[in-house]
């Protein structure tokens, strides 16, 4: 008799649960009251906005800020809120307002939407990810809508503050300045560009992080998850804003023409942006190859674990580090933070960033044939930001033919919840096998 239980696994739960909201969306996006022009985006169109702002991406076929009514700009920020914060959070939030128990499967599915170790104090997480968010949007808003209230009424600066607070903290990159500007006119605005990555950053450390953050007044420890994310980040946005600047100090089409500081600003919100945000100061087609290739390496790093950004995420890029700098300085253990980091995570890494690569690999190579004629920098570095969430563009995205379209929204979707899929899958328990075959050695190198 089989004793095997049969039943929806968490990742099964959490792509279902994406699909649906994308479709919700993509349906509401279609409705006349949608669009300015009162006849509603194309199916395809509304598909690939709403997987847009559901996977926290950023990337537009159509621009925002133009094309949308206020009710259709209501519907994306909703998405991008529910997709960047997850839907069993959200779900979760109203089982707390209905006084409704948490079950140990709701629990699971919280574990498995936040990419936690341990099921332990998973609730009281939930909480804190709610209140952190809450705050720290609400401050982004404040400060955002003051700052714009210099360039338009109170109110539009008001709802601008709030729909780019939400965006940006969710890395999700969209925004309403219209014509696919971006927030490039604040480009030498200190309090837009620093308010802005400090929402981006916030929101790409991850809510374990942030909890352990707050908790160190009481426990003055951080985990070696933390510290991992807290330096590699560090390193990664400060490596990145110097390279930028070297890259793009003589370019007379982004940094040239800046004052001193504008410059640096400039620079610091690309290295920032590209960790899954989307939104840009600079415009992404007049940057140099050096700027775009260190993007796209950038943006295929992405984000942290359980948070709202994307890419193979900062641990699995210093676990892929501390790997070969063992190997290379003849050491048997990978060692970060004085912690061995066990053959187990090791796999996993190599796991994500593999897939990853034949993903964007692959989908890259269809493009080509779906796309004749168009720059193959520019379809890389489409699909790149596609495949980590990251939205920013080179303004390939407006103009895919629909099998292009369908082939970023495919990797849009892939690029939120594979890694949590895969991540999942590979972290069951593992059936014990009876044997093991004999030991055969390849050369490597």
């Amino acid at each position: 008799m089989n004793n095997k239980r049969v039943g929806i696994t968490p990742p099964k739960i959490l792509v279902l649960g994406f699909a649906t909201l994308i479709f919700i969306g993509a349906g509401l996006l279609t409705l006349p009251i949608a669009t300015v022009d009162g006849n509603g985006l194309s199916l395809l169109n509304a598909l690939f906005t709403a997987t847009s702002a559901t996977c926290v991406t950023g990337l537009v076929v159509v621009d925002t800020g133009s094309t949308f009514t206020t009710f259709g700009q209501l519907v994306i920020i909703s998405l991008i809120q529910v997709g960047g914060l997850g839907f069993m959070t959200l779900a979760t939030f109203f089982f707390f307002l209905l006084g409704k128990k948490i079950s140990l499967k709701d629990r699971l599915l919280l574990q498995e939407s936040l990419n936690n170790l341990s099921i332990a104090g998973i609730v009281r997480l939930v909480k804190r990810v709610l209140i952190f968010t809450a705050i720290i949007e609400i401050i982004g808003a404040i400060i955002l809508s003051i700052r714009f209230s210099y360039d338009m009424s109170v109110g539009k600066a008001v709802y601008y503050g709030i729909f780019h607070s939400i965006s940006n903290f969710n890395n999700a990159g969209f925004d309403l300045m219209g014509e696919f500007r971006s927030l490039t006119p604040y480009v030498s605005d200190p309090t837009v560009t620093l308010t802005v990555c400090a929402l981006i950053t916030l929101g790409g450390i991850g809510f374990i992080v942030m909890n352990e953050v707050y908790e160190y007044r009481e426990t003055r420890r951080l985990s070696v998850h933390s510290k991992v994310v807290l330096v590699t980040s560090f390193i990664l946005t400060i490596g990145g804003t110097m390279l930028i600047f070297l890259f793009e100090f003589g370019n007379d089409k982004t940094l040239q023409p800046l004052s001193p500081l504008g410059k640096i600003l400039g620079a610091l919100f690309q290295s920032v942006t590209a960790r899954t945000a989307g939104a840009n100061t600079l415009n992404i087609p007049d940057l140099t190859h050096s700027t775009l290739f260190l993007t796209i390496f950038l943006m295929f790093i992405g984000a942290s674990p359980g948070s709202t950004g994307g890419g193979i995420k900062t641990t699995t890029f210093a676990t892929l580090l501390g790997t070969v700098w063992s190997q290379v300085t003849g050491k048997e253990d990978v060692v970060l933070f004085r912690r061995r980091i066990v053959t187990e995570i090791i796999l996993k890494a190599l796991t994500v960033t593999v897939s990853g690569l034949f993903l964007v690999i692959g989908i890259t190579m269809l493009l080509t044939i779906t796309e004749p004629g168009k720059d193959f920098l520019m379809i890389l570095f489409e699909v790149n930001s596609a495949f980590a969430t990251v939205g920013l563009s080179m303004g390939l995205t407006p103009e895919l033919s629909p099998i292009g379209r369908m082939l970023i929204i495919f990797t849009m979707f892939a690029g939120r919840v594979g890694p949590l899929t895969v991540a999942f899958a590979i972290a069951k328990r593992r059936r014990p096998v009876p044997y093991r075959h004999p030991q055969g050695k390849i050369m490597i190198g």
